[in-house]
């Protein structure tokens, strides 16, 4: 593979004004705007507070309300933070693989990239499963056997299509099911106001607390901030529009927990072990009746359709970024007439479908671990990276010095720590397999790049990171 980047490489030198821009072979592709970027992060994380029953479940009320009120300040507004700073530093599809490679060398960048793909490909396989779930009790067909493997490939075929078409398409499909996916819980919100006693809010049992599943469905439902940063290079000035939408995306999402925990438990007597996966639906029907639960139902089924689309455009746009810095063979950077990976696109949904027959926990599990190793290449390259080139360009910049920026990545990798221990042996056993396969794909695509059985080249397009290296020591120098 080719070789791009030495260690500690900024993507700008000191002095630069402006932020080398995204190719200009795509110049006359629609570029990504402001609203359907929030809406696209909104599914990059939450879509909405279906699987947020869990928590209540696990701990309780109090402890559920807290833990959604509290844990974005530990883990979602520090990685949100971390993806405006280095997303507008490198604007481009490769996004978190070539901040890791800039600051830790392209061998940590591709397995990078290679944890991260694998880690979204397997959480999009869920989207799918849950979708005929939410189904299956008005079409039993769909729960078993050939009618849900042939839905299931339906499914996958036509939201496939959707990211091939365009991007542009992908965002504003996703305000429109992000807005039909909210509403029904503002409805519900204003109906249970009259029933509401905020006394249930405080119940608290810490005697009677499930920790794994209620960490473990806190960090499911707030993680993936850094998923847009494989479509910087899509963003329409990215520089501006990224940070903001980051910003709007994190209070959207927080809201579109809290408020309908607030309702569910204020608005209905507690029976603690009811408070599942689905259990909104049936509050919905004790506040409204049967047409806001029908409601809820189609907007979780809607939700999980959002949800796909994001993943699966992350995913795609993220082998297009790594191919075009010469990570991968060159025909991943080909893109269709729409301005979209295909190659990416169809690599991502073949995943999907192949692991589409493993179970909601089987998925859940197998893709966290893989994101914790992740996210903690992630906090190293950013941390590296302002201790290294403090003053290299960075169009939107956190307000803290090193000191700050290693305190504020201190409690999410704790939380990571947490979350590795208490995972089984089992899913720590197929994760190391994974991250093993990844170490040898790595020098195997370097061996067919000397071969020249594949062709592998950087973007013309691209700023030349060498060469940003060597102006940026000479003006260290003068």
């Amino acid at each position: 593979m080719r070789q791009y980047s030495n260690n500690d490489v900024p993507y700008s030198s000191v002095g630069d004004d402006e932020v080398p821009s995204s190719p200009k072979a795509t110049d006359k592709i629609r570029k990504v705007s402001m609203l359907p970027l929030v809406f696209l992060i909104f599914y990059e994380v939450s879509g909405g507070p279906f699987g947020v029953e869990d928590s209540v479940n696990a701990a309780g009320p109090l402890l559920a309300l807290l833990g959604f009120v509290i844990f974005p300040f530990i883990w979602s507004i520090p990685e949100a933070l971390i993806t405006a700073e280095m997303g507008t530093m490198f604007p481009e599809n490769g996004g978190y693989v070539v901040w890791v490679s800039s600051a830790l060398g392209p061998f940590w960048g591709f397995q990078q990239g290679w944890m991260k793909w694998l880690s979204g490909v397997i959480d999009n396989a869920l989207y799918p499963v849950l979708f005929l779930d939410y189904l299956k009790s008005g079409i039993p067909a769909l729960g078993s056997g050939l009618p849900r493997v042939a839905a299931i490939l339906v499914l996958t075929i036509l939201l496939t299509y959707l990211n091939y078409r365009g991007l542009t398409i992908v965002g504003w499909v996703a305000v429109l099911m992000g807005v039909f996916s909210i509403l029904p819980f503002a409805v519900m919100g204003l109906i249970s106001i009259p029933q509401l006693e905020p006394s249930r809010w405080l119940v608290m049992d810490l005697g009677n607390v499930n920790w794994n599943l209620y960490l473990n469905t806190l960090f499911w439902n707030l993680n993936y901030w850094d998923s847009i940063s494989t479509l910087a290079g899509e963003v329409e000035n990215p520089n501006h529009t990224l940070p903001k939408a980051l910003y709007y995306g994190v209070i959207l999402v927080a809201c579109s927990y809290i408020f309908p925990l607030l309702a569910g438990i204020g608005a209905i007597p507690l029976e603690r072990e009811k408070w599942t996966d689905g259990y909104f639906s049936d509050v919905a029907k004790a506040l409204g009746g049967a047409w806001l639960r029908w409601w809820v139902q189609a907007a979780a089924a809607t939700s999980n359709m959002g949800m796909f689309l994001a993943e699966m455009s992350s995913d795609s746009f993220q082998l297009l970024g790594m191919a075009e810095r010469g990570m991968l063979p060159e025909f991943f950077a080909k893109r269709s007439r729409y301005g979209t990976p295909l190659l990416g696109i169809l690599f991502s949904a073949s995943g999907v479908v192949l692991l589409s027959w493993l179970s909601f926990q089987e998925i859940v599990a197998a893709e966290n671990l893989l994101y914790c190793v992740g996210m903690i290449l992630e906090f190293i390259a950013f941390v590296r990276m302002r201790m290294k080139h403090p003053a290299a360009s960075r169009p939107y910049k956190i307000p803290i010095g090193t000191t700050g920026s290693i305190l504020m990545c201190v409690p999410p990798t704790i939380l990571i720590f947490a979350v590795v221990a208490l995972s089984s042996l089992k899913v720590a056993a197929v994760s190391i397999v994974m991250m093993i396969i990844g170490f040898v794909m790595h020098p195997c695509l370097n061996h067919m790049d000397r071969k020249r059985w594949l062709k592998f080249s950087i973007s013309s397009d691209l700023p030349d990171l060498q060469q940003e290296t060597r102006e940026y020591e000479e003006t260290l120098i003068r």
